[in-house]
């Protein structure tokens, strides 16, 4: 299927096709190329490695359960999720770092004040419970010394040895690297030195860190490298950094960093990394990917008159046939992939009938009924679903960024009502369609309307249209984006069908 995707801030228009998220270009089989962002929608902190032919990616998951969610792919443009890692609620869930030691699988990742790690036999799972390595700091980044001990890299430029089965630490924190300075009149966030992450190459260990901040002006991110014949140092400062940098406000992709190497299969290498759109904050930061080049001297660095925006060359190329889909019938045995609660990953709170999911009222509003949501990657798009409420309880559709910010529409027994969070619970007129019906809630860049329906064909508009291009983490803070799903509030238990999610 042809569609023009439209970017109303620059003057690149790309006819291309969608494969998973993001845009192939398919002008001949001797140039295949793709354009950023590689995941769109909120996946930032992108963790990364290749096994044989196969790479595997994780990226946060923040306060959404289940967490950490594992994806595929063959060539790095394509991928297909495989599995959430994290189901056991831990708290927000930052910067993991994924990798294979030996025969088994680890992603270690900061939540709760703490450090933590899964494991697993084989990427796709089962994952076990999460150990608390009870060790501060955030953004874990694992790597191996050549005499076999193993080291997280923690932000600050610290690091701790682990046990050699990677389950506990082994001694204290200690000072490794003070990273990069960059120039004082930069417009930055903070210097926030973080994200360590390790390739060996070669004779060297190559030092990937993140700092400027992760959010505020649109030059605030960076990624910086450093190197060195020893696993903890000392480090020696690229003299390309940084590497990666948002140069201007005027650019498409603000906050650039957070970056992890990989080689693809034919040699080449690669830096993944995120970043927020220009003017769609709200959809968080998205993976974005570039390749990079060595020099004489080895170190690495983004080749001369490299483009985020522009068409890239892309690894050797496989067809993905299992994007994420963001629709559901409902008609699995399992919860899809898609979905995940605020807050909390309940299995006995909801219950899939091959038809339909019945969830179980909690709360009062959306802000309390730990809602269940889906990752949007359009700047404009249209959500329907059919309900079926019990006596006292209350259904509906939302936008969602935390308990402080989320709209959308709702109906109970009785009334019709709009949710905004700067004003609460709107109510409407009195519900004339009963305890079946259909909602409706169409996003077009960042204006909201609402609908209601007795037969999903006849839609009654909500006078009350909203606008919310300022739910996002430079308002409302804690890294999170604008999701949509579904709620159910109030007593009792909401039967939802054919949850439909269609980009405008």
């Amino acid at each position: 299927m042809k569609y023009l995707y439209i970017a109303i801030f620059s003057l690149l228009f790309f006819a291309c096709e969608p494969v998973g998220n993001q845009a192939i270009n398919h002008e001949s089989l001797d140039s295949i190329t793709f354009t950023n962002p590689i995941l769109a929608g909120d996946y930032p902190d992108p963790s990364l490695f290749r096994e044989g032919d196969t790479y595997y990616m994780t990226h946060s998951s923040f306060e959404y359960y289940p967490g950490l969610l594992i994806w595929k792919s063959k060539d790095l443009v394509n991928w297909t999720p495989v599995t959430h890692a994290l189901h056991e609620y831990v708290g927000s869930v930052w910067a993991p770092d994924f990798i294979k030691h030996g025969e088994k699988y680890y992603i270690y990742f900061p939540a709760a004040g703490s450090n933590w790690v899964v494991t697993a036999a084989h990427p796709e799972g089962p994952w076990s419970a999460p150990v608390d390595l009870k060790v501060g700091h955030i953004d874990p980044g694992h790597v191996v010394a050549e005499d076999g001990t193993r080291y997280l890299h923690l932000s600050g430029g610290h690091a701790v040895q682990l046990t050699d089965d990677g389950l506990a630490t082994a001694g204290e924190v200690k000072k490794v690297y003070d990273g990069w300075q960059f120039p004082e009149e930069w417009s930055v966030e903070c210097f926030c030195l973080e994200a360590p992450k390790l390739t060996k190459l070669n004779d060297y260990y190559y030092l990937t860190s993140a700092e400027g901040g992760t959010a505020g002006p649109a030059t605030s991110h960076m990624v910086v490298s450093a190197r060195s014949k020893n696993a903890l140092g000392p480090w020696e400062n690229s003299p390309y950094n940084p590497v990666v940098h948002t140069q201007s406000k005027e650019d498409r992709w603000w906050s650039t960093g957070h970056g992890t190497l990989v080689d693809d299969t034919q040699g080449n290498w690669w830096i993944m990394f995120h970043g927020y759109e220009k003017d769609y904050h709200t959809l968080g930061r998205q993976t974005l990917m570039q390749p990079i080049t060595w020099t004489e001297d080895d170190w690495y660095k983004l080749p001369e008159n490299a483009t985020i925006t522009g068409k890239i060359e892309q690894p050797p190329a496989e067809n993905n046939d299992a994007p994420l889909q963001r629709s559901d019938d409902f008609s699995g045995d399992t919860l899809g992939i898609q979905w995940q609660f605020f807050k909390e990953y309940n299995p006995q709170r909801f219950e899939l009938t091959g038809e339909s999911l019945k969830l179980k009222a909690r709360g009062n509003t959306p802000a309390d009924s730990s809602p269940l949501l889906v990752n949007p990657g359009h700047h404009a798009y249209e959500l329907t679903t059919e309900v079926r409420i019990d006596d006292g309880a209350k259904a509906g559709l939302i936008l969602f960024y935390n308990e402080n910010a989320f709209a959308g529409v709702a109906m109970d027994g009785q009334r019709q009502y709009v949710y905004r969070s700067d004003r609460g619970e709107i109510r409407q007129k009195e519900n004339q369609i009963g305890n079946r019906f259909y909602l409706k809630l169409v996003n077009d860049q960042h204006e909201v309307n609402t609908f209601v329906s007795s037969d999903g064909e006849n839609w009654q508009k909500s006078p009350l249209s909203m606008e919310v291009s300022g739910l996002h983490h430079n308002v409302f803070g804690e890294f999170l984006s604008l999701r949509v799903g579904l709620f159910a509030a109030g007593e009792g238990e909401v039967e939802f069908f054919n949850f439909e999610y269609k980009p405008l």
